[in-house]
């Protein structure tokens, strides 16, 4: 490549090469190895959110040297640069929970902040934990410079003495076999033994993997790279070929905002319900949309799961892992499948340069006779298992998953807890019975703050085999790993006034998925009389970045947004 085409690349970094006003900028950078050629070049920020706190990010310093390697060799000037993870598995069950939803924000504004300061040309940004992932993405909304997202990977599953396949999920429902008796304490320590064998995201149909998923479908990483595994070749692959495509897509002037449309997000939100995943997929995508000003509302989604039929049997309530499909085609061959049936948008743009529809034609199908993903003909569920409830105690929507269930729908009494340890201690307690809906509330984004993951205490109640005869609605979240009759994300939330915190034990809820109902069997008389006696509690912290959160955080229903 000729100078002058370096120079035609560097859109942010220009100044850098050139006055002599600009010598403590070259002096410094030639102090972290740049050369003469360097400044001719355009700048590229590799994001890496390594870290030792998870085994979701633990090996990706070395997929950030691998990015390093590709941008450098398009002939771009690669520098790393680090922001946070937290571990949802390791913060879930207790306080530390609430710092998991804020930690997005604090990974968005951080790449923001430093490529905005070292004014660099493009990014590619590697995510692995369930956070970092739309963190990264609204990082490179908000900035919109050419950019190429990365995932970690997944991890291989576990195997328990008996040769099962475990995981992350399984600890978590086996603490409730074992209070329920059914499983000794050595099953228990077998199972929390195995169940990590490595580095990567957790391995069902949780966060990370459904993220992945809608990242490759919106067009913003490459064909391919949502399913590949943490510890392979295939994704150093993925790296260094995302090194290479962000320069290419500074020679092209390809934007996010150019593949991010309307209709990428569409893309994303099929893939999503097709592979059943998780509800968190509604807050990070609302979130992401939100970077980049594309009007995404609930509404949407609602609408997209009526004509997308749910085809993966994959954990949590399937039996297959993320690794399985890599093995029979991964992601790129289940969008192949949907883009025959109509239901991709196969114009849309995407960071290859190219169109979803051109890269697809180039991959191969899923392979014949597996059976990780049933054909049109044979569906899991004729239309996608994520539903958005309304009724008068969500008036701006609650989230659920129904899939692998056979109870459609729960009336019941209301046992109300303003806390995920009361709600748990109770279960364990044997207070909570068949028929019950338990109700968690104060858990929302400013009332948790950081609207809680709530994997834990629903595992539990799986484990003690009540998760289908027990309800349990939040203003909260839910961890990809859950299912149940569960419905997260109740908006308005608890801490503003929303139904949610009128509740009183005994009153009868109903979960419906059939007719979307979340309702309660309390007149709007009575409701408004108790809204009258109702008073906002304090916010739970006086400084700090969990105050900060609760004070700027918006709606579920919007994404969870803090720069509104």
């Amino acid at each position: 490549m000729k100078n002058k085409e370096h120079k035609d690349l560097r859109i942010r970094s220009i100044d850098i090469s050139e006055g002599e006003n600009r010598s403590p900028n070259r002096a410094m950078l030639r102090a972290v190895g740049f050369s003469d050629e360097d400044f001719k070049k355009p700048m590229i920020g590799i994001a890496s959110t390594w870290s030792e706190v998870t085994p979701c990010n633990v090996h990706i310093d070395q997929l950030a040297l691998k990015a390093k390697e590709g941008a450098k060799d398009g002939e771009g000037a690669p520098l790393i640069f680090n922001t946070i993870t937290v571990s949802d598995g390791i913060s879930m069950g207790h306080e530390g929970m609430r710092y998991s939803l804020p930690s997005r924000e604090v990974i968005a504004d951080s790449i923001e902040t430093v490529v905005g300061a070292e004014r660099l040309d493009g990014v590619v940004a590697i995510g692995g934990c369930d956070k970092n992932m739309p963190g990264c993405m609204i990082a490179i909304g908000r900035m919109n410079l050419p950019s190429v997202f990365v995932y970690g990977g997944t991890i291989a599953p576990g195997k328990s003495k008996e040769g099962k396949d475990i995981d992350i999920v399984s600890v978590f429902e086996a603490v409730g076999q074992y209070r329920a008796g059914t499983i000794n304490k050595e099953d228990l320590k077998d199972i929390e033994c195995h169940a990590c064998p490595g580095a990567g995201s957790c391995g069902g149909m949780y966060t990370a993997n459904t993220m992945a998923s809608a990242i490759e479908a919106m067009g913003m990483s490459l064909p391919g790279s949502a399913s590949n595994p943490a510890e392979t070749s295939e994704k150093l692959t993925d790296c260094y070929d995302a090194g290479q495509a962000v320069v290419e897509l500074l020679r092209k002037g390809i934007y996010p905002k150019d593949i991010m449309t309307k209709r990428a997000f569409e893309n994303a939100i099929t893939v999503v319900m097709a592979l059943g995943g998780s509800t968190n997929a509604f807050l990070h995508l609302l979130a992401i949309a939100h970077s980049v000003d594309v009007d995404l509302t609930l509404d949407d989604f609602d609408r997209i799961r009526k004509n997308v039929p749910h085809l993966a049997d994959l954990k949590p309530s399937g039996r297959f892992v993320m690794h399985d499909l890599h093995s029979v085609g991964g992601v790129s061959g289940v969008m192949k499948m949907l883009l025959e049936k109509g239901l991709l948008h196969g114009d849309c743009l995407t960071v290859t340069g190219k169109t979803l529809a051109e890269n697809l034609e180039k991959l191969p199908p899923l392979k014949e006779g597996q059976d990780i993903i049933r054909s049109f003909d044979n569906p899991i569920r004729e239309s996608g298992p994520l539903f958005v409830l309304k009724g008068n105690l969500a008036p701006d929507g609650g989230i659920a998953k129904m899939s692998g269930l056979k109870i459609k729908k729960i009336t019941g009494p209301a046992k109300v807890f303003d806390s995920e340890p009361e709600a748990t201690e109770a279960v364990l307690n044997d207070d909570i019975k068949a028929g019950d809906v338990v109700v968690i509330r104060y858990a929302g984004p400013k009332g948790g703050p950081g609207m809680s993951e709530m994997l834990s205490i629903t595992a539990i109640i799986v484990g003690k085999g009540l998760g289908e005869e027990v309800g349990l609605i939040t203003d909260g979240r839910f961890s990809g790993g859950t299912h149940g009759l569960v419905v997260g994300h109740v908006s308005p939330e608890a801490q503003v006034g929303g139904p949610i915190a009128l509740i009183q034990t005994g009153d009868m809820i109903t979960i419906d998925s059939e007719t979307q109902e979340l309702s309660v069997d309390v007149s709007e008389e009575e409701m408004t009389k108790r809204l009258a006696n109702w008073n906002e509690p304090p916010l739970r912290y006086a400084r700090g970045i969990l105050n900060k959160y609760a004070r700027l955080v918006s709606s579920a229903a919007k994404g969870a947004v803090t720069d509104l």
